[in-house]
């Protein structure tokens, strides 16, 4: 498909030195999560969009923390929803810029969050000023939500009020300008293991809760490895991953206390209570209280996966629309990562692609993180081609 006179007369209104306007000022907005200190990032993206002459609403996710959506009126059908998040990770340690500078240089703009995803926010926000004036059936919406780097609490309340229907969810999270058709999920599991401290002269006179949580982190090695035989073929397998342990208070105490956090990653699908149970039921086949020890287990965070079919009317005009956009030559891809773009396909029902500028491999989380310029204009076109022709 090519772009069409009327088109491209909407897409020459695509601005450039706006999107990096937006991209700095929402760099130099501060904030880390955790916290979560998104106010001055909220407050930025909503001063550009009110500028813009967009109709923004903010919702209370909890205080200090406010999800917020610009949305370009059209008619009365659905509209189209350009998701993404104002919280971006802890700066860290090894940067050789100003991780709050949004500094421009060779093309690229340098900033804590230019790929992971504020750049995202800016083009999405640009590509609605762009489509000001054109003949949409619905509306498109830009929501910004807080949180999605720790527990997602700003995309569950937003799929909790959502009172408007969505043909379809681009995610503007960084995939190097690939269309995403499939995502990870995610969900945290926290193991406790509970013993009896003594005095480690006469260990038996105790039960150590570290030797428990050392038979439930192999247990969960050998569940990895058995997931390993079970790949998706956009995604891989799922996985597991022990991340953390605290336990003991001394090194001549038996320890009463011992802690397992570990990530798994969910393929579409997949249920995380039915998970959480099944690593219930694992842990109870230790026989752990055998030895005087008990277990809680809980998952304080699950992010869900998603999947839409390639023939999915929201992939065939997004990918046309990349494609003429100017993106790069790359198929249909999948995602290890997980993104909120999962609750959107769970709970509302939605059609779900990612798309958007930098990359999380190389780029997100990391420092010296930065974002293209030109990826940032090349998404801005993508955005406002898809809503062109998903709202005609």
């Amino acid at each position: 498909m090519s772009v069409t006179a009327a088109e491209q007369s909407v897409l020459d209104r695509i601005d450039e030195d706006l999107l990096v306007r937006v991209t700095v000022e929402l760099l130099q907005a501060r904030g880390q999560n955790p916290p979560g200190d998104e106010a001055a990032t909220v407050a930025a993206l909503g001063g550009f969009a009110r500028g813009l002459g967009l109709d923004v609403a903010t919702t209370v996710v909890e205080p200090g923390r406010e999800n917020l959506t610009a949305t370009l009126a059209g008619g009365n059908g659905p509209g189209l929803l350009l998701l993404g998040h104002t919280d971006v990770v802890p700066v860290g340690d090894g940067w050789t810029t100003d991780p709050f500078g949004g500094e421009v240089k060779d093309g690229r703009i340098y900033g804590r969050g230019a790929s992971d995803m504020k750049g995202g926010l800016a083009a999405a926000l640009v590509a609605l000023a762009a489509l000001r004036g054109a003949r949409l059936s619905g509306p498109v919406e830009l929501a910004a939500v807080v949180d999605e780097e720790e527990t997602g609490k700003g995309i569950r309340a937003y799929v909790a009020e959502a009172g408007r229907s969505f043909v379809g969810c681009i995610t503007a999270e960084p995939t190097d300008l690939q269309t995403i058709i499939a995502a990870r999920g995610d969900s945290y599991l926290r193991v406790a293991v509970h013993g009896r401290a003594c005095h480690a002269g006469n260990p038996a006179d105790g039960a150590n809760a570290i030797y428990g949580a050392a038979a439930v982190v192999a247990e969960i090695e050998r569940l990895h490895g058995e997931l390993a035989a079970d790949p998706h073929p956009l995604l891989g397998p799922a996985t597991w991953s022990v991340g953390q342990i605290n336990g003991g208070t001394g090194g001549s105490i038996v320890p009463a206390e011992c802690v397992v956090v570990a990530d798994r990653r969910l393929l579409p699908g997949e249920s995380p209570a039915v998970v959480l149970d099944d690593l219930r039921a694992r842990v109870v086949g230790l026989g752990l209280d055998g030895r005087d020890l008990t277990v809680d287990l809980d998952m304080p965070m699950e992010m869900p996966a998603f999947e839409t079919a390639a023939d999915a009317e929201l992939v065939r005009v997004t990918e046309a629309a990349r494609i003429d956009a100017g993106g790069p030559d790359l198929p249909l891809g999948g995602w290890t990562a997980a993104c909120d773009g999962g609750y959107v396909a769970r709970d509302l029902g939605v059609p779900v692609v990612v798309l958007g500028p930098g990359s999380v491999t190389s780029q997100a989380h990391r420092a010296d993180e930065s974002v293209s310029i030109a990826e940032l204009v090349t998404a801005a076109r993508a955005y406002t081609l898809t809503a062109l022709r998903l709202l005609s």
